[in-house]
């Protein structure tokens, strides 16, 4: 088994220079996962600068890749319009916590700590619309699903705010994976 400082480690940058500081930072943060889960096999970090009208700045986009045994775990955090991610060192934040939590879940998992309920998909809201008409969550393993406000069960957007934990159904929609019957953590209902 791998010790933390001996995981193989992967860096690409894309569309920006190679930096030592930021190098140095995602070798601590994998350092710091290798701790938590000290099975990891190799793991590949793919730091993206995506450009953008020259107004808005530069964005980043940041991937990771973790091979544990009998699995691979991928995180990613993308920039949206919200311009969240124009500083690197937040993408690279948020990623990592994703995979922590991925890996955290694997962990529960694998000590059979899993309950019934824990396995239905959730998340937490993270964007609600100014005219209330639709959100956003971001499920555990950190993806992002758009749902609409029809999908709510028992609730309606107006009561809901950001950082609302929920359950939902997901389903691919024309711009890609959409969460449907979503209800919040707490609320007892049937998914059919």
């Amino acid at each position: 088994m791998n010790t933390a400082k001996s995981i193989p480690l992967q860096i690409n940058f894309r569309n920006l220079d190679t930096s030592e500081a930021v190098e140095a930072k995602v070798r601590k943060k994998v350092e710091h996962l290798g701790h938590f889960y000290p099975g990891i096999k190799s793991c590949r970090v793919a730091i993206e600068q995506l450009h953008r009208h020259h107004h808005q700045g530069n964005h980043f986009h940041v991937r990771i890749d973790l091979k544990v045994p009998g699995h691979e775990l991928v995180a990613g955090r993308e920039p949206d319009e919200n311009h969240a991610y124009s500083d690197l060192y937040v993408a690279l934040r948020d990623a990592f916590d994703a995979m922590r939590r991925q890996l955290e879940d694997l962990v529960r998992h694998q000590q059979g700590h899993v309950k019934h309920h824990e396995e239905r998909p959730h998340g937490h809201i993270t964007e609600i619309s100014a005219d209330k008409t639709f959100g956003r969550i971001e499920s555990v393993d950190g993806r992002w699903l758009y749902f609409h406000r029809n999908s709510l069960i028992g609730e309606d957007l107006e009561k809901l705010q950001v950082g609302t934990p929920v359950y939902y159904v997901e389903d691919l929609g024309d711009e890609g994976p959409q969460a449907s019957s979503v209800y919040p953590v707490g609320k007892h209902h049937i998914l059919v």
